[in-house]
C-alpha cells in the first residue's frame, strides 16, 4: 500500500499544475464553501485538495472499493469535502452549482463502477462518511439513519436496542445506507419483508437549491423517487427514518456445497422450480463458482446453497426434506443462531468471529472486479447451465454467480409502489461477479465478463433485459460524464427502472430541471433534448 501511495503522489505532482489549468472556479468554489459555512461549525478541516498530497489521496482511496479506480484523475477532480454537518453538504451543493463544478456524492464508496468518485469533467466529491448517527427507537419500531452509516453500524446498533428488532438490508457491512437504500438494496429477509425501499418512511435530502427537505416538505413524488431511483440523481440523502422489522431470537442457517460430479447442476434446476414457491420466512441463496476438482489442475463448478430460515433446525429440516430433499440436507449442516450473528455467517466470517467486525471500516481498496445483474423469468434449462458452467471453466480469474430467489411478498408489492419495479413475475435475480489481482488483465477480465452475459442472454429476461441498479454497470448504457443524452439515458433507465422511467424522468424535471445531479448513468430531466 505504501509503495502505491507513492507512486500515486508521484503522478499527483506532475499533474498539480496541469489540473490547475482547467480548475478556473476553484478558488471561488473553496471561497464560497467558507462563506456559507459558519464558525460553529467550521469547514475548513473538512476540505481536502490536490495541493495536500498525502492527505488528498488517502481521502480517496479510503472509500474507494474498486481497485480498478484507486488512482484518482487529477486533471479533473478539484477537492472533496468531507462533510462533517449538514451545512458544508448544503453550501457544497450551492458552491457547485454556483461555479459550473460537476458534483458526486460517496456513502460507502461500493458503486461497481465507481461512478460516485470519478468523472471526466471537473469535480467534487462529497464524502458522507462522517455523517453516520444513528438512533433507534423500540417502542415505535422505528430508526433514522444517516447517510453515510454502514450497514454494519446499522445492525450493530439495532441489535444493541433489540433482540427481536431487523431490518431487510444486505449482507455487505461496509456498504453504506445512502447508496444501498436509494438504489433498491436488498438481503436476505427479502422474501419476507420486502427490500429496504419497502421500509423508508421519511427521509431528509438537501436539494438542488440547498434546501433541507424532510417527506412533508418535498412532498410524495420526489419521496417516490429517491425510494429506489438512486438519490444522485434528485440531491444529497442527508438520512433515512425507516421501519424496523420482527425477526426470532433464534434463527437457523445453513451452507451445503454440490459439485457437478455431485450432482450439482441437477440439485439447481430443482432449486429453480421450488426456492420462490418455499416458505416466505426461508431464504436460499444458490451460488455456482469455480473450484479445484478432485484431480490435481483440474477445475470444477461447485453450487454453493446458503440459507437463512426464521425459526429452528429441526422445522427447517422438515421443510427441506420435503421441498428439496435432493441437496441431503443433514441437521449437522444447520447452525442456530441470533440474528445478527446471522450477518456474519453471511458475509463467510469463520464462526466464533466477534461481531465487533461488522464497525470495520476497511481504509483502503479490496480487489479489482467487475459485476453485471440478471433477472429470470422462467427455469433456466439444464443445457444453458451447462454452457453457463463451460463459461466459468474459461476464466483465469474468480468468478461466481449468485441467483437470489423472489417470491414471496416480492409478488405482492406493485411494480409501481416505489421507484424500484423488479418486482412479481421473477423466479431469481443474478449476480455475475469476477475478481483479479493484475491490472494488466483487467481488459481481458472485462472482456471475459461481457462473452459470460452474452451467453447468458438467452435464458433471462428481455425486451428489455432487466439490471439491478445497485449492480451498476456501465456495459448497459452510459452518457459522457458531463452530458445527458436522453435517448441514451432511456437505454439504460428502461433497464434499471422499466415502467417507472417516465416518472421518474418528470419528477427530476420537476425538482433538478437544470440537471444539476448528473453522472454517467443518472436519470435526465423529461424536458432535456
Amino acid at each position: 500500500m505504501k509503495e502505491a501511495l507513492s507512486i500515486l503522489c508521484l503522478v499527483l505532482l506532475v499533474s498539480v499544475s496541469e489540473a490547475a489549468i482547467t480548475k478556473p472556479h476553484f478558488g471561488d468554489f473553496i471561497k464560497c464553501l467558507r462563506s456559507r459555512t459558519s464558525q460553529e461549525n467550521p469547514i475548513n478541516d473538512a476540505i481536502f485538495t490536490a495541493e495536500n498530497t498525502t492527505t488528498f489521496l488517502s481521502s480517496y482511496v479510503s472509500y474507494t472499493k474498486n481497485k480498478r479506480f484507486t488512482s484518482p484523475n487529477y486533471k479533473t477532480l478539484m477537492a472533496i469535502v468531507t462533510a462533517k454537518h449538514v451545512s458544508h453538504v448544503q453550501a457544497t451543493v450551492v458552491c457547485a452549482k454556483s461555479n459550473g463544478i460537476q458534483l458526486r456524492i460517496r456513502s460507502g464508496g461500493h458503486d461497481y463502477e465507481g461512478l460516485s468518485y470519478m468523472s471526466s469533467v471537473p469535480f467534487v466529491i462529497l464524502d458522507m462518511f462522517n455523517l453516520r448517527s444513528i438512533t433507534v427507537d423500540v417502542s415505535s419500531k422505528k430508526a433514522w439513519v444517516q447517510a453515510g452509516a454502514t450497514l454494519g453500524e446499522l445492525y450493530t446498533k439495532i441489535n444493541e436496542a433489540s433482540k427481536t428488532l431487523a431490518f431487510p438490508a444486505g449482507v455487505c457491512a461496509t456498504v453504506g445506507a445512502g447508496g444501498h437504500i436509494s438504489g433498491g438494496g436488498y438481503g436476505n429477509l427479502m422474501r419476507k419483508y420486502g427490500i429496504t425501499v419497502d421500509h423508508v418512511v421519511d427521509a431528509q435530502i438537501v436539494d438542488v437549491n440547498g434546501k433541507l427537505l424532510n417527506r412533508a416538505s418535498m412532498g410524495e413524488d420526489l419521496f417516490w423517487a429517491i425510494r429506489g431511483g438512486g438519490g444522485g440523481s434528485f440531491g444529497v440523502i442527508l438520512s433515512w427514518k425507516i421501519n424496523l422489522v420482527e425477526v426470532p431470537r433464534i434463527m437457523t442457517v445453513f451452507r451445503v456445497n454440490k459439485t457437478l460430479e455431485q450432482g450439482g447442476t441437477d440439485v439447481l434446476y430443482k432449486w429453480q422450480l421450488v426456492s420462490t414457491k418455499l416458505p416466505e420466512t426461508l431464504f436460499i441463496r444458490a451460488m455456482p463458482q469455480v473450484v479445484n476438482g478432485t484431480r490435481r489442475g483440474e477445475k470444477t463448478i461447485a453450487v454453493v446453497f446458503y440459507a437463512q430460515f426464521m425459526g429452528r433446525a429441526d422445522e427447517l429440516m422438515a421443510i427441506m426434506n420435503q421441498s428439496l430433499p435432493e441437496l441431503g440436507l443433514k441437521r449437522e449442516d444447520c447452525q442456530e443462531m441470533s440474528w445478527l450473528n446471522t450477518t456474519l455467517f453471511w458475509a463467510d466470517y469463520p464462526a466464533g468471529t466477534p461481531t465487533s467486525i461488522l464497525l470495520d471500516r476497511p481504509s483502503s481498496p479490496g480487489d479489482f472486479f467487475k459485476s453485471k445483474s440478471d433477472y429470470v423469468k422462467k427455469p433456466i434449462p439444464k443445457e444453458g447451465m451447462e454452457k453457463l458452467w463451460a463459461t466459468m471453466l474459461k476464466f483465469k480469474n474468480v468468478v461466481w454467480m449468485q441467483w437470489n430467489p423472489y417470491g414471496g411478498v416480492m409478488d405482492r408489492i406493485p411494480a409501481t409502489a416505489t421507484a424500484f419495479p423488479h418486482r412479481k413475475g421473477n423466479l431469481f435475480k443474478i449476480q455475475y461477479f469476477t475478481t483479479w489481482l493484475d491490472a494488466n488483465t483487467t481488459e481481458a477480465s472485462l472482456n471475459m465478463m461481457r462473452e459470460f452475459y452474452e451467453v447468458a442472454e438467452p435464458y433471462v429476461s428481455s425486451n428489455p433485459r432487466k439490471a439491478f441498479f445497485n449492480y451498476r454497470d456501465m456495459d448497459v448504457g452510459n452518457n459522457p460524464s458531463g452530458q445527458t443524452n436522453v435517448d441514451e439515458a432511456k437505454i439504460y433507465g428502461s433497464k434499471y427502472f422499466l415502467g417507472n422511467l417516465k416518472r421518474l424522468m418528470e419528477v427530476k424535471a420537476m425538482y433538478d430541471p437544470e440537471n444539476f445531479f448528473k453522472n454517467e448513468q443518472s436519470i435526465p430531466p423529461a424536458r432535456v433534448n
